[in-house]
């Protein structure tokens, strides 16, 4: 990890100035549970929405998820303010705290399509940040197994009701304890300047 945390300082330095008072991320990596909750806790984040991307409108429910035949994946969508986090500092959380991107169509105990790694850029400079992230993390050798994360395409459309800010609204339910939380406490751990409370 001490590799990949030099790597993506650099990029992060190298990234250019952002132009916008604030930019949207879309980003799927397992249960959107456990993804909002992380960014929820990113400095210069201001919101985050738990959803679905990559398949239609009319699939775009949990029930229909569920069947693995929708073409969608658990995701979020982060908005945030590029004065005070990057794209490629978001990116950094994403591929060091928030998910695990070598496995592929799982994270944890979480199984299918829904459930991959995937990165919906939303304009071309993300395409292109993303790409130069995953190329230089690759190189880097952080991790033994090979990234599966996908540059994909598609909308997103937010989740019911009842799975929003979920973690927030139930910090003691089994799932939580065990596979969202140690994620938050690794991003305060080992992103202190970026972490809020």
């Amino acid at each position: 990890m001490k590799k990949l945390a030099i790597f993506a300082a650099a990029l992060v330095a190298t990234a250019s100035p952002a132009a916008a008072r604030e930019e949207t991320a879309v980003l799927a990596g397992g249960c959107f549970w456990g993804l909002e909750g992380v960014f929820e806790h990113v400095k210069g984040v201001t919101d985050v929405t738990s959803g679905y991307a990559g398949g239609s409108a009319a699939d775009a429910t949990y029930a229909k998820v569920s069947t693995e035949r929708t073409g969608h994946a658990e995701a979020v969508k982060i908005r945030f303010d590029p004065d005070k986090v990057s794209y490629g500092q978001l990116l950094q959380v994403y591929f060091t705290v928030a998910h695990d991107p070598t496995e592929l169509n799982r994270q944890g105990p979480d199984e299918g399509p829904s459930y991959r790694s995937a990165i919906f850029p939303q304009t071309p400079q993300q395409l292109a940040q993303a790409r130069a992230f995953m190329a230089s993390l690759s190189k880097s050798g952080a991790y033994r197994r090979p990234i599966v994360t996908k540059l994909e395409r598609g909308g997103f459309y937010p989740a019911e009701a009842y799975h929003q800010d979920f973690m927030r609204k139930n910090p003691t339910y089994p799932y939580i304890v065990v596979n969202d939380a140690p994620k938050v406490a690794a991003l305060k751990r080992r992103y202190p300047a970026l972490y809020k409370s």
